[in-house]
């Protein structure tokens, strides 16, 4: 059984870095998908590819990965890069700007 832990990134949603501190531990699909005939509808035989477990870090899941025997591949997170203007928000309205700010 194969399965990959990674970090899971932020939503295209928001700016924020909600739900993204975690670790999750996803099992990789032993079976291929397939459509049913009469219905169409995709489906599979297997039930470990729908299982999600969440960790506070990756060392928790990959003892749990490693205890249990499961061969797991760890997906490092890209960093993200710090935003911080010198003045902040608020030298969008300041007076002393040295352009002229129109919109």
């Amino acid at each position: 059984m194969q399965a990959r832990i990674y970090r899971p990134a932020r939503t295209a949603m928001s700016s924020g870095s909600a739900k993204t501190r975690g670790w999750v531990l996803e099992f990789a699909p032993s079976s291929a998908r397939h459509v049913d005939p009469l219905m169409g509808w995709t489906s599979s035989d297997d039930t470990q590819s729908q299982v999600k477990l969440h960790f506070d870090s990756k060392e928790a899941a990959l003892n749990y990965a490693k205890d249990r025997g499961i061969e797991a591949i760890v997906s490092e997170p890209k960093e993200r890069k710090v935003n911080i203007r010198q003045r902040g928000y608020g030298e969008n309205f300041a007076t002393d700007r040295k352009v002229v700010w129109t919109h």
